[in-house]
């Protein structure tokens, strides 16, 4: 399981200091110990309440509202570490449209994710509160430590003392205990990544989706194809060259011979004149379109700069808003790159038709020489492969180059496609 945290202080050890992933993890550690506070005294207010009350009837409402503590909090843990984790952990829950409060209890209490997020939000009570206020001590040391010259200096004739029995009456003097600071900080940068690394990699094993808990599908096609990949780029750039040096042509030089036209028979009374205008607009129009379907076979910015400026560039024309955050070190395969750009159209495609979503994420990385991309929208759930929705199709290009695609989409959303592909031969 890679943490995005740990894997840029692997790759990057140094330059990790000076990057925002230090802010991010200080913010992710101080945030989660005000949550993991607030949790842990409602956590024993219901159980205090449950258990005292419990012989009357009353505190059995509040055992049951502490077993679903977790839910919330999990719905609330999974937004939050967005702050540090660029994948999105999926809901396990599907919606219950339709359903009162008893049926929505007795359903969530029969399912094991329930009991996952109720342990993690024990956990991050008792121990990641803890670690938090630990890291929240450590950090303002340092933050206390580096500022000392100007403490000095601001409160100043009087004197501050770091060590007991060595008063420090003047900025210069109090400068060693700021560079203390300094090293302070910088060991708070490293030991707040780990920290936070290890609560991501809790909260990705007890709060994400799992396979028993999503009526979920799962294509994997590993055919090796490596002749259909070649026999669909050649046939493909024979089509984009027809039409490009072919019908392409010929429209542009119709349109510029009805402007020749149109232009004889400007100031004319003829009848033909408006026919003549008419037919080069029409021709104009036929260009456009035909220029259209050139760039979708094959766009010229995947050529030139790669898989995510094209991802971008096709975001930008997405009518759902799209996030894209596509990591890659360097250029990728030519088939690799087509096949995920396809891939991402396709999905970006199925989710504005048949999704109901307002918001899709894509997110990519190189792993262990796998492109992986996830698509995520927030819209209904409920995808099929075996329905149809081009899902299929998706899995069937993909499978082209020995990669795979799995599909979860639970009623009520969202739908998350994990599509991985070889970049080897």
């Amino acid at each position: 399981m890679t943490v995005a945290v740990w894997e840029a202080m692997r790759r990057h050890p140094l330059r990790f200091a000076r990057s925002t992933w230090p802010l991010r993890c200080w913010a992710f550690l101080l945030s989660g110990a005000v949550v993991g506070l607030v949790v842990l005294l409602l956590f024993a207010a219901l159980l205090f309440v449950g258990l005292g009350l419990s012989v009357v009837g009353i505190g059995l409402f509040a055992l049951m509202g502490l077993a679903v503590l977790g839910i919330p909090v999990a719905a609330l843990e999974r937004r939050r570490l967005r702050i540090i984790e660029p994948e999105p952990l999926l809901d396990p829950h599907g919606s219950l449209p339709g359903t009162g409060a008893w049926p929505w209890l007795r359903t969530r209490l029969r399912e094991r994710a329930t009991w996952r997020e109720l342990g993690y939000t024990l956990a991050l009570g008792v121990v990641f509160s803890v670690m938090g206020v630990g890291f929240i001590a450590l950090l303002g040391l340092s933050v206390l430590l580096t500022a000392t010259p100007v403490i000095v200096w601001a409160i100043a004739p009087d004197t501050v003392m770091l060590v007991p029995g060595h008063p420090i009456s003047d900025p210069v003097a109090a400068l060693p205990g700021s560079a203390a600071g300094l090293l302070g900080l910088l060991v708070s940068a490293y030991v707040g990544g780990m920290l936070a690394g290890a609560q991501v990699w809790v909260a990705r094993s007890l709060l994400s989706a799992r396979d028993e808990d999503l009526n979920s599908r799962v294509i994997e096609l590993t055919r090796s194809r490596a002749r259909l990949v070649d026999a669909f780029e050649a046939e493909r750039r024979r089509i984009e060259r027809d039409l490009h040096d072919g019908a392409q042509q010929q429209l542009v030089a119709l349109t510029m011979t009805l402007g020749l036209a149109e232009l004889e028979l400007r100031g004319q009374d003829a009848p033909a004149a408006a026919l003549i205008a008419r037919a080069r607009g029409e021709a104009r129009q036929a260009l456009d379109q035909l220029r259209s379907l050139v760039r979708g076979i094959h766009p010229q910015v995947l050529t030139d700069h790669g898989l995510p400026a094209a991802v971008s560039e096709l975001a930008l024309r997405n009518p759902i808003p799209v996030t894209v955050d596509i990591d890659l070190p360097h250029r990728l395969p030519s088939a690799v790159e087509t096949t995920a750009y396809f891939t991402v159209t396709e999905a970006l495609t199925n989710a504005s038709k048949h999704s109901g979503a307002d918001q899709v994420a894509v997110v990519g990385g190189l792993r262990d020489d796998r492109l992986v991309l996830l698509i995520t929208d927030n819209g209904r759930g409920g995808a099929d492969p075996a329905a149809g929705a081009g899902l299929q199709g998706l899995a069937d290009r993909v499978a082209i180059l020995r990669g795979r695609l799995v599909v979860t989409s639970p009623a009520g959303g969202p739908t998350q496609l994990r599509v991985e592909v070889p970049c080897s031969a």
